[in-house]
């Protein structure tokens, strides 16, 4: 097995598959590379067993058809040092020695037998959409930083997908907080959900920030598959039944305040600092065109109070948020002016943008639970 490549364009493809790899692999060959080479053109896989990434390359010379997994660290950090020069690998089929030829160069380290990679998951049967690259990085933004962290709530932990003929909704939530994200410029052919770990869609997002291309997604009842360019990405659906996000979602929300995004997110951020480090805890008092922001935490006599114009209909109200949620949550909302709509200072707040979306596609909702004030 023998090929002709570009450090530099071997180099950029393995650092974009190496983000699935995991630190604490069970089969010590998941810390490799597979390199699988056929007439046509090379394949790099990089997996963690619930997730794998393949990248296709047409090296300028291939020999020999073959495959042979390598040490993914050591490869790495040789590529790095390498100026953008065509670097030559011969592989022994037979005890998997890789020899590394690179100008005056000659490397020399030990492969494995690739027929212990786990490959990715075939898809036998499947439905299938196309869908912009940027809806998915979007999507990612708005919604993943509300998913949960609790391993007893698996389902929490990643997005839900609800696709039908007219839209997708995108959601994610940890009981504390919520986004519900719609796009009708994204449609499946049949109604289906699935929830996807948060893990591959930060790869994806990342991979796909600054592109604009068409990516295919192919699922089954356990796997879905991302295919762009010359990436496919296989991941394993989270198994079980997402909670009903539209029965958390008050309708009855009569008192409404609206005002500006960025004034509110910059206080937010002053007098959340001398909130109590563990609840965040900032204090809402509405009364009138003003809004009043104070914390404290009690223990070390730290204390913080703020005012803000506002437009507000609706009752008086003293309602506590959680800082740190409501910051992730404005840094989210692309609107000059933001509207928060409650009902009771017990009941979820929901935070939406202030006035209507110039892109008709596009739907935003945020839900937020009120933090129990200290009187």
């Amino acid at each position: 097995m023998r090929f002709i490549i570009s450090s530099t364009t071997l180099l950029r493809n393995l650092q974009a598959i190496s983000g699935v790899m995991s630190n604490n692999n069970t089969l010590p060959i998941l810390d490799d590379f597979l390199f699988q080479l056929d007439e046509e053109r090379l394949t790099i896989t990089a997996s963690d067993m619930e997730t794998s990434m393949s990248v296709s390359m047409e090296p300028g010379k291939m020999e020999e058809a073959g495959s042979v997994a390598i040490p993914a660290k050591i490869l790495l950090d040789m590529l790095k040092t390498f100026a953008d020069i065509p670097i030559t690998f011969n592989i022994n089929q037979e005890n998997f020695n890789i020899e590394i030829a690179s100008g005056e160069g000659k490397y020399k380290l030990n492969g494995h037998n690739s027929e212990e990679y786990p490959l990715p998951k075939k898809i036998e049967e499947s439905a299938s959409f196309n869908i912009n690259s940027q809806i998915i990085v979007n999507s990612v933004n708005k919604t993943l930083f509300a998913a949960g962290n609790d391993e007893l709530r698996q389902m929490m932990m990643g997005m839900y997908w609800d696709i039908n003929p007219e839209r997708i909704i995108f959601v994610c939530t940890d009981a504390h907080k919520l986004v519900r994200y719609t796009r009708t410029d994204a449609k499946g052919e049949e109604e289906s959900t699935f929830i996807l770990p948060k893990k591959p869609l930060v790869n994806l997002k990342n991979l796909l920030a600054a592109q604009d291309i068409t990516v295919n997604i192919r699922y089954s009842d356990t796997h879905a598959i991302f295919t762009f360019g010359n990436f496919v990405l296989t991941s394993r659906m989270i198994e079980g039944k997402y909670p009903n996000y539209n029965a958390v979602i008050p309708q009855e929300n009569p008192n409404v305040l609206r005002t500006e995004r960025l004034p509110l997110l910059t206080t937010l951020k002053r007098v959340g600092i001398f909130a109590n480090q563990s609840t965040h805890q900032v204090r809402f008092r509405i009364s009138g065109k003003e809004l009043s922001l104070s914390a404290e935490d009690i223990d070390y006599s730290n204390e913080a109070v703020e005012r803000l114009s506002c437009d507000y209909e609706g009752e008086d109200m003293d309602i506590g948020f959680n800082s740190k949620f409501l910051l992730e949550m404005l840094n989210n909302i692309d609107d000059d002016i933001v509207r928060i709509e409650m009902s009771q200072p017990n009941r979820a707040g929901l935070i939406l943008p202030g006035e209507e979306s110039d892109q008709e596609e596009e739907d935003i909702l945020m839900l937020v639970m009120p933090v129990m004030l200290n009187n």
